[in-house]
């Protein structure tokens, strides 16, 4: 009998609990409405204590730095490294109970996270690929779970491709210290505007010299780019959007190059680090041929580290990696305030009459249960509307308080997948692209023709694809569109006050709390 208490610091803060091979909970700071990418909150912690009924057995803390940069000084296992040397193991004591303390690196937990969260037969070799803002690298793990490193194919590769944007952003300012976090998402968006054709010279040469730099990328980068014609160009022009597609095809080619030359073994492939956010990169990787099985965890960014620590803990102590786990591990919602009867009209959920108001128009916010871990909503705190019209899109862009050149992505019954999105491959944790193959689904298509599309097991999520098919026998199409429920630069809304002011701010027609369905008295 074995529980794991695992803490990450830094950025993408978040702490979870594993006992006996399975995960409790995962609860990442900047949920329930803290700053985007915060790092482990006194909150997070203390609602972390009082989920658990006794002291662990083993407190796990990721590798990190002391300081802002990778190559700082490390904090415990600090940053980089995957042999004996990357594991610390020691004595301790927990609110004056005797634990031990476990450390690996950052590298590792990535590493970890894909290993552990997989379903595929562990008593067999894989390749693991870790690409995030510093690390880009093959590794192999064997039968039993022995990492070793291949090939650092591009270093700082998350942070390279974020700096395109950088560079044709005036808002951008040279004395940044880092890449924006939130700039990679908009660059995926942008890149789909692209024609495709060939790179220029132009463009070559500027993509050349960004992943040719060895040092860390900061804003300094841009005071040598001043000669680009890229430079400040704005992120909306045709040119930057080109530069964006030619960009994300030259990061991608490398670490293809390298795979098709040297992975020759057959084998699955694990995809973790930030990276692993790129639907595009992702379909690449599973269309390539050159692996049997591709896996991608819900978590593959920082976001997904204390949980990869975990299970290198466990990995450790046991000799077993094996996690069972449901991407719904977050925490409950808070319902810190009731509706006022006056104002709401509040009556026990029905899913066929959420399905008619969602027809005529009308836009909810919907938290039902745990929240989902990792950064995508995948049905337990999503905004929610008909997927058919552009004009939804744009209003759920105003909600949300985003640029108008953001794609909307829909959420669909799994079981109907194939009869609107190309392939109909699962995907319920949203990090594929697919094509649109309906011109009835506006919302949801982006106008390269795609969409990154949740699909919805009726086992996983009874409720979601209970109002999906009620959709669905209503309108001919169970998908809806699903954006995630947060403040702009927030993570999730997690309670109802929040809920509240945030859905009287900015429009929301309706919502679903749990088993309630409250509207505004008209």
């Amino acid at each position: 009998m074995m529980l794991i208490l695992s803490l990450k610091e830094g950025h993408d803060g978040a702490i979870a609990a594993v006992e006996d091979g399975k995960l409790l909970f995962s609860l990442e700071a900047e949920k329930d409405s803290f700053v985007r990418y915060s790092g482990l909150t006194a909150e997070a912690f203390a609602v972390a204590s009082d989920r658990l009924d006794k002291q662990p057995d083993v407190v796990a803390m990721s590798g990190w730095i002391k300081g802002t940069q990778a190559t700082d000084q490390p904090s415990r296992a600090g940053y980089y490294g995957v042999g004996e040397s990357a594991i610390s193991d020691e004595a301790g004591r927990f609110f004056g109970k005797s634990v031990r303390v476990f450390s690996s690196t950052h590298e590792r937990s990535h590493i970890m996270t894909s290993y552990g969260m997989s379903a595929f037969r562990r008593d067999q070799p894989f390749y693991s690929l870790v690409w995030e803002g510093n690390i880009g690298s093959f590794y192999r793990i064997d039968e039993h779970g022995k990492v070793t490193h291949l090939q650092e194919v591009l270093n700082y590769p998350g942070n390279k491709y974020s700096y395109g944007f950088a560079l044709a952003d005036p808002k951008y300012s040279p004395h940044e210290e880092f890449v924006r976090f939130q700039d990679a998402g908009k660059q995926m968006a942008l890149a789909g505007f692209a024609e495709n054709r060939p790179t220029t010279r132009a463009e070559r040469e500027v993509i050349d010299f960004i992943l040719g730099q060895r040092e860390v990328i900061t804003g300094r980068l841009k005071d040598r780019m001043t000669d680009s014609p890229f430079h400040d160009i704005g992120v909306e022009t045709d040119a930057y959007k080109s530069l964006a597609a030619r960009l994300s095809d030259a990061i991608f080619d490398r670490f293809h190059a390298y795979a098709r030359e040297n992975l020759t073994e057959g084998l699955p492939l694990l995809i973790s680090g930030g990276c692993g956010l790129n639907c595009e990169w992702n379909r690449r990787w599973r269309e390539c041929g050159l692996f049997p099985a591709v896996f991608v965890p819900p978590c593959p960014n920082d976001s997904g580290s204390a949980i990869g620590t975990a299970i290198d803990a466990q990995h450790f102590y046991t000799g077993s990696a094996d996690l069972d786990w449901d991407v719904y591990a977050g925490g409950e919602f808070v319902e810190d305030t009731a509706f006022d009867p006056q104002r709401y009209e509040i009556r026990p959920v029905r899913y066929d009459e959420i399905a008619r108001y969602l027809r005529d128009g009308n836009i909810i916010g919907w938290a039902r249960g745990r929240w989902e871990i990792g950064p995508r909503a995948l049905g337990n705190r999503s905004i929610l509307a008909a997927p058919f019209t552009v004009e939804t899109t744009a209003r759920l862009n105003k909600i949300k308080q985003r640029e108008g050149y953001r794609p909307i992505a829909p959420i669909c019954l799994e079981q109907d997948a194939g009869r609107w999105f190309g392939g109909g491959v699962p995907d319920p944790y949203m990090l594929y692209f697919s094509q649109v193959d309906s011109g009835e689904l506006r919302a949801v298509t982006h106008v390269d023709g795609t969409a990154r599309t949740q699909t919805v097991d009726p086992k996983a999520n009874p409720e979601m694809a209970a109002l999906l098919t009620s959709f669905g026998e209503l309108t001919g199409f169970s998908v809806l569109c699903n954006t995630s429920l947060n403040y702009s630069g927030r993570g999730f809304i997690n309670r109802t006050s929040d809920l509240m002011t945030y859905g009287e701010l900015h429009g929301l027609d309706g919502y679903v709390v749990n088993d309630a369905f409250i509207t505004p008295r008209r």
